[in-house]
């Protein structure tokens, strides 16, 4: 005859033998609503960059216009796209179509052959200001600006100054144009630009008192016109702003470097 055990003993060894997968269980669950929690995050971080990605889509093709500060959840994807190397490929690339396209040019050898360059982030860089505005999330400060371009330490970008020794070598007369004011900037932006090796360019041509207020699209187009006017042929024009290459006179070529920092209208 089977000996019977005891109910409460029947109870505990039941309670015992499910101890361990309860336990299991409960780290399961723990475990997923701890990757629940990651795998959030983890979303929001990439809806955040998804959104930088298509934002920044928009204003190089100029589908988004005025844009006061780069939204802030693109700071951290401006910074990175600014140092980690995606901008300065995206530069070698536009400046390798560039002289793709300079080399198929004739000079007529009458020493009217030009090109226009923009200087700001154009010939030369204020990444380390803007890293102090949060790349370009703190609105733009035009005396905080201008006290920066005074020290006269912008950086020359490569692939740019790469571009402008071609086309002087080649025998174009280079214009650098630029919105700096030229009573409070000009003697410092010529040094800024020596010291960075841009020598050689045919005028540096800065903001005069008369286009003080004036849009930089209307102030550039009637610089591009005074040019024309004197027999030069605009064979490229070079900017990083819309501004730098829409309205008149626009020469027989644009091109549109990247920049996502700022705007001007």
């Amino acid at each position: 005859m089977a000996k019977r055990v005891p109910v409460g003993e029947l109870l505990v060894l039941v309670l015992l033998l499910l101890a361990p997968k309860t336990k299991a269980m409960s780290i399961t669950r723990g475990h997923n609503k701890s990757r629940g929690k990651e795998s959030s995050g983890s979303s929001d971080e990439g809806g955040a960059i998804s959104f930088c990605l298509s934002w920044r889509l928009a204003v190089e093709a100029n589908n988004v216009v005025a844009w006061p500060t780069v939204p802030p959840q693109c700071s951290r994807y401006v910074e990175t796209y600014m140092i980690n190397g995606q901008y300065d490929r995206d530069l070698d690339l536009i400046v390798e179509v560039i002289l793709a396209y300079v080399n198929q040019t004739f000079l007529l050898g009458d020493a009217m052959d030009a090109w226009i360059l923009d200087v700001d982030d154009t010939c030369i860089s204020n990444i380390y200001y803007y890293k102090g505005k949060k790349y370009g999330c703190d609105p733009y400060d035009p005396f905080s600006f201008r006290t920066w371009a005074m020290k006269g330490g912008c950086p020359a970008i490569p692939s740019v100054l790469r571009l402008f020794n071609i086309l002087v070598d080649k025998g174009f007369k280079v214009f650098l144009l630029t919105g700096r004011d030229e009573e409070t900037l000009g003697q410092v932006t010529r040094n800024n630009l020596h010291n960075q090796g841009f020598i050689g360019y045919e005028r540096l041509i800065l903001r005069s008192s008369a286009y003080k207020g004036k849009s930089a699209m209307k102030y550039k187009s009637d610089v591009r016109k005074q040019l024309e006017d004197q027999g030069y042929r605009i064979w490229g024009n070079v900017g990083d702003q819309w501004s730098d290459i829409q309205g008149d006179y626009l020469g027989n070529r644009t091109f549109k470097l990247p920049n996502p920092m700022y705007f001007v209208p």
